[in-house]
């Protein structure tokens, strides 16, 4: 019975994924315009940030829609098909869950932020205008 399950939700997966990444393309609001100096500094900013993700999870596309609103250059890590990516975030995360923030302290720690609106209020707070 559980991979009857698994397979209907592939299935709709695989369906609906395509659909979702265009929604996230077409509704993605406009980026908020900031001095050069600012966008650089910013930048160099999201340099150690990264954003493990799968491509078509809604609350990812959620925190992606936010990132591009913020103009925020993180990197995103596909947790689905990069074993690697996978790995590590299991291995230093804890946990295989989406979207997850790895975010460097300033004495090295590493500190990971799991939940969508968590995500999206650490950002807001330290990026927002």
């Amino acid at each position: 019975m559980r991979w009857l399950i698994r397979t209907f939700f592939r299935g709709v997966r695989l369906v609906l994924g395509p659909f979702m990444l265009l929604w996230e393309v077409v509704s993605r609001p406009e980026p908020i315009q900031r001095p050069p100096e600012v966008q650089a500094e910013i930048d160099r900013a999201c340099g150690d940030l990264a954003l493990y993700q799968f491509p078509t999870c809604p609350f990812c596309i959620k925190v992606r829609k936010e990132m591009h609103r913020l103009a925020l250059p993180i990197e995103l890590r596909d947790a689905r098909n990069d074993p690697d990516h996978r790995a590590t975030l299991e291995r230093e995360g804890g946990r295989v869950k989406v979207p997850c923030l790895r975010v460097p302290g300033n004495d090295g720690s590493i500190h990971w932020l799991y939940e969508s609106d968590a995500v999206i209020g650490y950002l807001n707070e330290r990026f927002a205008a």
